[in-house]
C-alpha cells in the first residue's frame, strides 16, 4: 500500500472516531438533562404546580393535675418563590409589611446565602418573614394579588398560659445553620424547641409536617388543589405531654423567692416526679414568642443576675450542714460509727492548730442529736476517724476513694440525669484531685471541711433535693424527671427504675430520728406542724459575702409525699429563709393550701428583699 493511501485511510478512522465521539457526548448530555436533571422538570413543575408544606400542631403541654401550660394560637408566615418574584414593587411590599428597604435586601441576602440556608432552591418557597400579626396580616392579604411570588403560609405558634416555670418549659425559635445540618426534618424558617421541655422533647413535640400540591394557571394564580388532593399528605400532631409539676406549689415558690437569688426544688420520693423547680430570678416565657423573642432573649442575656441560668440544675454550690445526712449514712455502713458513739464540741472541732468552729450546743453528743442540732465538730470527728483507720484502709487516698463511691451512689459528682437542657454535675473531689493538689502530702485533716459539706464540695439545688427523696425512700431513688407522661408513648425507663446507694435501709431510719429531732428540737424548729412528721436539716453553707441559706427536708415521715430542697443565696443562717420557705412549700402541696396564718407567712417572705448590690453570680 502506498504511503498517501494509508495516511487517508488513517484520517478516515480518526475522523469517524472523532464523529462518534462528538455524538455520544450529545446523546449522554441529552440523556442527563431529560432524565437525570432535576433543573427542567422543577422549572416546569414550577409553572403548574406549587407544594405547600403543612405544619403539624405542635404538642400541647400540662401540668400533672390537667392544668392547660402551653398551647398553640394561629400565626401567619410570608413566604416568598424566588423564581416567581421578579419585577415586584419592592416599595410597595415593605410599604404593606411595614418594614424598610434595607431589611428587604438583607433578608433576600440570607435566603440566597446557602451556608445558612441548605436547603435553598428557587423553585421551592423559602420563609421571608415570620409570625405576623392580625393586623400585618390583613394588610398584606389586601394587597397579596401585587406581589406575584408572595404567599401565605398559615401556621401556629406557641402560647404560655402562666409566667411562670419559664425554665422548666423552655421556649421554640427559628432554627439556625447547625440545625439544619443535623436533622433534614427542618428547613430555613422553621422552629425548633430552644431551652428547657420544649428543647429536650422536640422530636415528641413537633409532630410529622404535611403537604398540599396546589395546581397554577399561566400567571401563576392558584386555581386549587391538584387532582383533588389525592397526593397530599396530612400531617401527624405532635405528642402532647404531662408534666409532673403542679403549677400552684411552682406560683408559689415564684413568689417567695422573688428579689432573690437561689433555687426551690420538690421532688415527689416515691416517682423521681419533679413537682417544682424555681429559680431566682425568672422572666416571663410569655415575652419569649414572636418575632421580639431574639430581642428580649439579648436583654435577659445581658442581666448581670443571670435570670436566663437554670440555677435548680445549673447553679453548683456548698451544700452546707444539709450534706452531713450523706457523712453520717457514710461512717455507719463502714462501722466507723454507731447510732450511740459520741463526739466532744467545745464550739467546734480542735485538733493541734486546726478548729472548725460551731455554734453552742451540750457535748459530747451521739449521732441523732448531733444532726438535731447540726453539729460541726461530730462529722468532722467522724472523717477524721474514718481517713485515718488503718484497720479498714491502708492509706488515706484509697479511705477517700471509699468515701467518694458512697458519694456517687448517692447521685452527687455526676449529672443525675434530669430531662431538661444543661445539668451540671457539681464536685466530689477523688484521692487524685488532693494528690495533685498537695502534691501527696494530705490527710483527713487537710480535707476535713468537705465533712460538713464546705471545701471543694458542691452539688445543685437538684441533687440536694434528691438527697432528701434517697432519705426518704431510706436508701433509693429514682433519677428526678419533669415529664410525666407522653401522650400514645411512654417516658424513659431511666426515669421509672431504682438506684440504690450503698447503705443499708436500717442506717436512714436513724438519720431520720435525726431529721425528726431537728424539725422537734433542733435547727428547723419552724417547720414543726402538728398535722404531719416533718423531717428536715437546715444547712448554712459558708460563703465569701453573706453566708447562704439552705433547707432539705421531707414529708410525712412515713408515707412521704415531698422532698424538698431551698436555697437562698446570700440568705444567712438556713433557719433564716430555706426553713420557713421550705416548711410553707411542703404544707401547700401536702394540704392542698396554705392556712390563713401560712399565707400572711407566705406573704411576708415574698416581700423580703435580700440587696446584693452589684452581686453577680
Amino acid at each position: 500500500m502506498k504511503t498517501e493511501d494509508y495516511i487517508l485511510s488513517k484520517r478516515k478512522y480518526v475522523l469517524g472516531f472523532a464523529s462518534i465521539f462528538v455524538v455520544a457526548i450529545y446523546i449522554l448530555r441529552l440523556f442527563a438533562l431529560q432524565m437525570t436533571s432535576e433543573d427542567y422538570k422543577m422549572r416546569a413543575d414550577s409553572n403548574a404546580l406549587m407544594r405547600r408544606i403543612q405544619f403539624p400542631a405542635r404538642g400541647a403541654i400540662t401540668d400533672r393535675n390537667g392544668t392547660l401550660l402551653v398551647y398553640n394560637q394561629p400565626a401567619y408566615d410570608i413566604m416568598v418563590v424566588m423564581q416567581e418574584q421578579e419585577g415586584v414593587d419592592t416599595l410597595d411590599l415593605c410599604e404593606s409589611l411595614g418594614i424598610d428597604i434595607e431589611w428587604y435586601k438583607r433578608r433576600m441576602a440570607e435566603i440566597k446565602d446557602r451556608s445558612r440556608n441548605p436547603g435553598y432552591s428557587r423553585f421551592t418557597q423559602q420563609l421571608f418573614m415570620s409570625q405576623l400579626s392580625m393586623e400585618e396580616f390583613s394588610n398584606f392579604h389586601e394587597k397579596q394579588f401585587r406581589f406575584p411570588g408572595f404567599y401565605i403560609q398559615k401556621r401556629s405558634i406557641r402560647q404560655y398560659a402562666f409566667p411562670y416555670a419559664a425554665h422548666i418549659l423552655g421556649d421554640i425559635g427559628e432554627v439556625n445553620p447547625a440545625d439544619i445540618e443535623a436533622d433534614e426534618y427542618y428547613r430555613m424558617g422553621d422552629y425548633i424547641g430552644k431551652q428547657g421541655i420544649e428543647r429536650s422533647y422536640e422530636k415528641q413535640l413537633r409532630g410529622i409536617k404535611g403537604s398540599e400540591i396546589l395546581l397554577r394557571d399561566v400567571h401563576g394564580r392558584i386555581k386549587g388543589r391538584y387532582q383533588d388532593g389525592r397526593f397530599d399528605e396530612q400531617p401527624i400532631p405532635g405528642k402532647n405531654l404531662t408534666l409532673s409539676i403542679d403549677i400552684e406549689l411552682q406560683k408559689l415558690g415564684e413568689r417567695l423567692m422573688q428579689n432573690k437569688l437561689g433555687s426551690i426544688v420538690a421532688i415527689e420520693p416515691s416517682t423521681g416526679e419533679i413537682l417544682c423547680m424555681v429559680t431566682s430570678p425568672t422572666y416571663d416565657p410569655r415575652s419569649m414568642v414572636g418575632r421580639q423573642r431574639g430581642k428580649k432573649h439579648h436583654e435577659l442575656s445581658m442581666d448581670p443576675m443571670k435570670p436566663l441560668l437554670n440555677r435548680a440544675i445549673m447553679g453548683t454550690y456548698p451544700p452546707g450542714s444539709t450534706f452531713k445526712t450523706s457523712q453520717a449514712l457514710t461512717f455507719l455502713q463502714e462501722g466507723i460509727i454507731t447510732k450511740e458513739t459520741a463526739y466532744p464540741c467545745s464550739h467546734g472541732f480542735h485538733f493541734g492548730g486546726l478548729k472548725v468552729g460551731c455554734h453552742g450546743h451540750g457535748s459530747p453528743l451521739p449521732l441523732v442529736p448531733a444532726i438535731g442540732t447540726s453539729c460541726n465538730g461530730y462529722f468532722c470527728w467522724g472523717l477524721y476517724h474514718m481517713f485515718n483507720n488503718r484497720q479498714l484502709y491502708h492509706s488515706t487516698q484509697e479511705a477517700m476513694t471509699r468515701w467518694k463511691d458512697y458519694m456517687v451512689s448517692m447521685g452527687f459528682g455526676y449529672t443525675l440525669g434530669v430531662d431538661l437542657p444543661g445539668e451540671k454535675r457539681g464536685m466530689i473531689p477523688n484521692a487524685d484531685y488532693y494528690d495533685k493538689a498537695y502534691k501527696g502530702s494530705w490527710s483527713g485533716l487537710t480535707v476535713i471541711s468537705i465533712s460538713i459539706g464546705q471545701g471543694e464540695v458542691t452539688l445543685t439545688p437538684l441533687q440536694i433535693a434528691n438527697l432528701g427523696a434517697t432519705i426518704a425512700n431510706r436508701g433509693w431513688f429514682i433519677t428526678p424527671h419533669i415529664v410525666k407522661e407522653v401522650q400514645d408513648g411512654h417516658i424513659d425507663s431511666l426515669y421509672t427504675q431504682r438506684r440504690r446507694t450503698m447503705v443499708s435501709p436500717e442506717y436512714y431510719e436513724i438519720v431520720c430520728d435525726g431529721m425528726q429531732r431537728a424539725v422537734e428540737a433542733g435547727t428547723c424548729r419552724s417547720a414543726y406542724t402538728t398535722n404531719y412528721v416533718t423531717c428536715g436539716k437546715t444547712g448554712t453553707a459558708q460563703n465569701r459575702g453573706h453566708d447562704h441559706s439552705v433547707f432539705m427536708g421531707f414529708a410525712p415521715r412515713e408515707h412521704p409525699q415531698i422532698a424538698i430542697a431551698v436555697y437562698v443565696e446570700n440568705g444567712g443562717w438556713g433557719a433564716n429563709y430555706g426553713v420557713p420557705l421550705g416548711a410553707l412549700m411542703m404544707e401547700q402541696y401536702i394540704n392542698g393550701h396554705l392556712s390563713e396564718a401560712s399565707e400572711a407567712k407566705a406573704e411576708t417572705f415574698a416581700n423580703k428583699v435580700i440587696n446584693y448590690g452589684d452581686y453577680v453570680r
